[in-house]
């Protein structure tokens, strides 16, 4: 796992499945039969997670909602590894 830059936490913890609920998990299992992965859970203090899943090409992004759709236009912009 990658570490996140201004805290110094991995992007994707161990826990991660501890974070995302039942339609979450369902709807990963699913996407990631083509190819896509979780890329980031952003956890911003006093808010819900938000998980970030990404394709294999690492081009194209989204947002796993809660209900497990995938936002595919997500107003969200992700640094570049150095």
């Amino acid at each position: 796992m990658e570490n996140d830059k201004r805290k110094g936490e991995v992007s994707v913890p161990d826990n991660a499945a501890e974070m995302l609920n039942e339609m979450q998990l369902l709807a990963l299992r699913q996407i990631e039969g083509f190819g896509w992965r979780l890329h980031i859970i952003r956890r911003p203090l006093f808010q819900e997670v938000v998980a970030i899943v990404i394709d294999s090409t690492g081009e194209n992004v989204g947002i796993l909602e809660e209900d497990g759709s995938v936002d595919m236009a997500p107003a969200i912009t992700l640094r570049e590894n150095k």
